[in-house]
């Protein structure tokens, strides 16, 4: 067990402040920090803080694949870590995107190897074969696009606005299945010529402005959405595509899921996410980065989102509050110690074969495994592979500590 040093991403839509101050290092920082990453990603690995100085927790897999990974995680999925960590600070809004199924990824893949797109190409879609299934738990409150309404929805939201630019479009969304409708309408208004963009999406931001001044709430955080959006990439057809999607607000500790298909922005917040170790990602809109229009409709899946799947259920065992999701390449859970369980050592099973990655969210605890012992305080992060389980934990006050592992 070594202590883990993440690897620090820097995009125009990150804190200055969130991921430092998480960190416990100076703020603000000379350029935004959006993502911190704690994985074995070729992209980005993190760091392990050995005796004989930092060693990249990818060569530390490399080397030693039985040990790090276990037998269980290198039968499913051979010799890599499959899941990624990230603390993820966002001020401004995310790109509109959604992620393959692993089947469209393995065929996106190997298509575009033989077009021969380089893997570091701006325009490349797809630089792996994994699908990317995440869930995000929100580490402050937290604001999102997640998944597309129910038909019903939009239509009461698009005739709230009262925008007669809008009626045309409304007709779309009526007469046919939640899922037709839907993939008509967004089809229409991402493929929409710029000029007709340039006149739609203006009256819609003065229908939003409207419909704040009247004092309305059932709608208002779509309507701030929809001008913060419009005020951020104006002309751009996210901003009538977040008009189709669930609006969601996360307190601290509630969590969302996305799978494949699942169209979504983060729109503000800091949280935890923790996905396949996947870079895959098809944008369509609110982003200066490639839009791969035809591909994007090729894998989302337009069906509404059910509340119960964008929502995982938590189960409380002991100390560990698990999020119950379907992806095997990962598992997600939160060890809480406070009250009878401070100040003496407290086991810290895990239901999961394979490594652990823990990131203390608050407060601070020793961490015992089979070969060693280290404190992590707020903002830290520690490894524990395969074969240094089960562990230990002991806190003098009350501690949260984030723990991913494989989902198997």
């Amino acid at each position: 067990m070594e202590l883990l040093r993440g690897a620090i991403r820097t995009y125009a839509w990150g804190s200055r402040t969130a991921i430092a101050e998480f960190c416990g290092r100076p703020a603000p920082t000379a350029h935004p920090e959006a993502e911190l990453w704690l994985g074995a990603h070729p992209g980005d690995p993190a760091w392990l803080e050995t005796d004989g100085g930092e060693t990249s927790l990818l060569e530390a897999v490399r080397a030693d694949p039985e040990g790090q990974l276990g037998a269980a995680v290198r039968a499913r999925f051979g010799d890599v870590l499959p899941f990624l960590v990230k603390v993820l600070a966002a001020d401004e809004p995310l790109s509109l995107q959604a992620h393959p199924s692993a089947e469209q990824a393995v065929e996106g893949y190997l298509r575009e190897d033989r077009l021969g797109v380089p893997l570091n190409s701006p325009v490349r879609n797809y630089r792996d074969r994994s699908h990317k299934p995440e869930v995000l738990v929100a580490l402050s409150e937290f604001e999102a696009l997640a998944g597309f309404r129910p038909a019903a929805g939009s239509v009461e939201l698009m005739r709230a606005l009262a925008v007669p630019e809008l009626d045309p479009f409304i007709a779309l969304l009526t007469g046919q299945s939640d899922a037709d409708g839907l993939r008509a309408l967004f089809t229409t208004w991402i493929t929409a010529p710029q000029p007709d963009l340039d006149t739609l999406i203006p009256a819609v931001l003065e229908g939003a402005v409207g419909y704040l001044r009247s004092g309305a709430t059932t709608f208002a955080a779509e309507a701030k959405a929809v001008l913060e959006l419009g005020e951020r990439y104006p002309g751009d057809a996210g901003v009538l595509a977040s008009l189709l999607l669930n609006r969601i607000s996360l307190q601290p500790g509630e969590a969302i899921f996305l799978p494949a298909g699942n169209l979504h922005s983060y729109l503000h917040g800091v949280g935890m996410e923790v996905m396949a170790n996947s870079d895959n990602v098809l944008r369509g809109g609110l982003t200066p980065k490639h839009v791969d229009v035809p591909e994007l409709l090729r894998v989302l899946d337009f069906h509404p989102a059910r509340d119960d799947t964008l929502h995982p259920h938590t189960q409380r065992d002991g100390i560990e509050l698990v999020y119950q999701t379907p992806a095997p390449e990962f598992a997600t859970s939160v060890l809480i110690l406070d009250d009878e369980n401070l100040g003496h050592e407290v086991d810290a099973p895990c239901r999961h074969d394979g490594p652990q990655i823990l990131v203390c969210t608050q407060g601070s605890a020793v961490v015992r495994a089979k070969s060693d012992e280290v404190r992590i305080d707020r903002g830290s992060s520690a490894w524990v592979a395969a074969d240094d389980g089960p562990i230990r934990l002991e806190a003098t006050e009350p501690t949260t500590l984030f723990r991913a592992t494989v989902g198997l």
